[in-house]
């Protein structure tokens, strides 16, 4: 599944490249074509991400929603909608303005919402580290939210309630830098430890977007390790641990697949 990250990526590639744009939108498998009509041909004043949602607001107050889940896909074209590729496979929608285009393959959600549904579904959501904080309200939040609960943070950090945009990569790599085990309930977890999590995935997130693949070893940025190596602990079960060579763990965690160096994370 995508993480925050390649969400806000997304965002960013509509906001330059489609913002202010009258864009045309249709249904090539169909499933999506009655909500394709009420926003087809209407100026895009607005693209953001919270978490792994997208939200394309247009000039008839209307808001397209867009949540990839699994298997979700986009495919983007520096051409107009008339050079674009043959549509092939299941297109649920297919995007167009005057240079640009795009398709978007098997969402689990992907509907045009009014203001009051956008609403609801942002108060749902929890605090995202890509979108701006300056106040450190949000940071607290998140602290908040943790600590109120005797949810092990592993589980707090997959809850889209309490932090936004967080999946099993970042997750696992949050937990082993932070030197926190899966499994510790969030109520024991102290708030300077939380914050510097919160930070952390500030810095590791926001080099996501920049990069545009998910980097969690410092060593990576300085050019000392290989695109391969890139992680710590995620999939990388059975192998020695980076820091003290024991074997990094794999488990089930709540129907997920969990990863963590049982030594470096007691």
């Amino acid at each position: 599944m995508p993480e925050g990250h390649s969400i806000h990526r997304v965002a960013n590639t509509f906001e330059s490249d489609y913002l202010n744009s009258k864009v045309k939108i249709f249904s090539p498998q169909g499933r999506f074509e009655s909500d394709a009509k009420l926003v087809s041909g209407r100026k895009l004043v607005q693209s953001t991400a919270i978490g792994k949602q997208l939200f394309l607001g247009f000039d008839n107050e209307l808001t397209l929603r867009i949540h990839l889940g699994i298997y979700g896909k986009w495919n983007f074209y520096n051409v107009p909608v008339s050079k674009a590729p043959e549509v092939w496979g299941a297109v649920r929608a297919r995007f167009g303005v005057t240079n640009f285009s795009c398709d978007l393959r098997g969402p689990t959600v992907c509907e045009v919402i009014d203001q009051e549904g956008v609403n609801l579904v942002r108060k749902r959501l929890g605090p995202d580290p890509l979108n701006p904080d300056p106040t450190g309200s949000e940071a607290l939040k998140f602290v908040a939210k943790v600590k109120s609960s005797r949810a092990p943070i592993g589980a707090a950090l997959m809850n889209q309630a309490v932090i936004s945009g967080i999946g099993n990569v970042y997750r696992a790599e949050l937990l082993f830098r932070a030197g926190l085990n899966p499994k510790t309930p969030g109520e024991k977890i102290s708030e300077d430890q939380l914050l510097a999590i919160w930070d952390d995935c500030v810095k590791l997130m926001r080099i996501g977007v920049k990069k545009g693949i998910m980097l969690t070893r410092d060593d990576y940025l300085t050019g000392r390790v290989l695109l391969a190596d890139r992680y710590f602990v995620y999939k990388r079960e059975g192998l020695p641990c980076r820091v003290c060579n024991k074997k990094v763990v794999l488990e089930e965690f709540l129907a997920r697949k969990l990863y963590y160096c049982s030594k470096c994370q007691k």
